[in-house]
């Protein structure tokens, strides 16, 4: 392929360097591994915000150190907020003229993999390997017309505006879920035989003496373990094993992907031999599953199956005899996660177990106000939700792979 289109980067770019020396600006953002602009989690107290650096809509921030994130590069573009601050570790720069270079256009180039490809292999130092300013102003890349790249910004946003409309509809799902099941389940507020709400209608109450509180009469406490049809661990088929790891036959999750959330795909798949000669379970559809630990905050997190899947050793997994069951305890887990979380025992970092998550106590409703909760229809639709997500950025994947194709037109 001929690079004749292609042009030097620093041509277009210029470095930016305000510090907040007024304290005018109080929003941190730090680079995902997404390449997206978040709220950072870094402790400051006691941190001179200073010295830190402004950056304002359309800027970009890179970290130039490479060798901590694997195979990505820290890179993006602020488009969420006015203006924030980022740690003075990131360089931001901007685009000269925005007139020749669109911002998101350079954006998508940089998302690409072939652009992390080439910022590794152009990194150098000997403690840590660094893709300094200098090595990203020497990186060519494509620049049509702006009118190509306008053309090309606005099918790709078309893609990118319909993820975030489905991730938005998940998560006001979630929130309706999530209300809903602390006004039926907590403040019994479900409705009764009319209708009603039933606690403030005069639904009838008998105390629960291990709960030390109230709760509709007919209503009892239930162990996890008598709650499920089954419980399993997973596990992990020996890595040194490549034919445990080289075919794409079933889902192995890790305890980093429940996320509180419905789980449709895997990271990574094992063989049906690994399978049969580990630990590792085939854990059926609507599977209820829990990380029993985990990095940062994964421990306690949830996961609805939706695809047939095994787990490693830290995920523990609860089979219900219906969706309605599975869909219930999903809730209730999810919503108290702080207080199984805290049963955890096993010193330095408390961890869950399989025999603890057996003994959690459901409040158990009477069948019929089991099978009126909506939790059923509300997982189905963030599944759909999900599903359309996962397409769609497949689509965003194959769009940023034919830039070079397209930019030949």
């Amino acid at each position: 392929m001929s690079n004749s289109n292609y042009k030097q980067l620093g041509k277009y770019i210029q470095p930016i360097n305000i510090r907040n020396t007024e304290l005018k600006v109080d929003i941190l953002l730090g680079v995902s591994i997404k390449k997206v602009l978040m709220p950072s989690i870094a402790n400051t107290v006691g941190t001179n915000m200073k010295t830190y650096k402004i950056i304002k809509r359309n800027q970009f921030a890179y970290g130039p150190v490479t060798s901590r994130n694997g195979d990505k590069i820290s890179v993006a573009l602020l488009q969420d907020f006015e203006e924030a601050i980022v740690s003075q570790a990131y360089t931001v720069f901007e685009v000269k003229n925005a007139e020749e270079l669109h911002p998101v256009y350079l954006m998508m180039w940089m998302r690409r993999p072939e652009f992390d490809r080439y910022a590794r292999f152009k990194s150098h130092g000997s403690a840590r390997e660094v893709f300094d300013w200098d090595e990203l102003c020497e990186t060519e890349l494509p620049i049509p017309s702006i009118e190509k790249q306008r053309e090309i910004v606005k099918e790709y946003n078309t893609v990118v505006n319909r993820i975030k409309l489905n991730e938005q509809l998940n998560q006001k799902l979630e929130e309706t879920a999530q209300a809903l099941y602390k006004h039926w389940f907590v403040d019994f507020e479900f409705p009764n035989e009319d209708g009603k709400s039933y606690r403030s209608s005069g639904g009838k109450m008998v105390f629960n003496v291990e709960l030390d509180k109230e709760i509709p009469e007919g209503w009892n406490l239930k162990r996890v373990k008598d709650f499920t049809l089954d419980m399993k661990s997973g596990g992990t088929p020996n890595r040194v094993i490549e034919e445990y790891w080289n075919t794409h036959d079933v889902p192995w999750l890790k305890t980093g992907e429940l996320k509180n959330s419905i789980v449709i795909d895997a990271e990574e798949y094992i063989s049906e031999l690994g399978l049969k000669e580990s630990s590792a379970k085939l854990l059926p559809v609507n599977s209820v599953l829990i990380a029993m630990y985990g990095e940062g905050k994964t421990k306690g997190q949830v996961g609805y199956l939706k695809v047939p899947s095994a787990t490693n050793q830290a995920c523990c997994a609860m089979i219900c005899e219906d969706e309605t069951k599975a869909s219930f305890l999903y809730y209730h887990l999810r919503l108290n996660r702080d207080e199984i979380v805290s049963i955890a025992n096993g010193g330095a970092q408390p961890n869950l177990s399989k025999n603890l998550i057996e003994e959690i106590r459901l409040i158990m409703p009477k069948r019929d106000i089991l099978e009126k909760h909506p939790f059923m229809e509300l997982l189905k639709l963030k599944e759909e939700y999900t599903r359309e997500v996962s397409a769609l950025r497949k689509i965003q994947q194959l769009f940023l792979s034919k830039m070079t194709k397209i930019n030949q037109e």
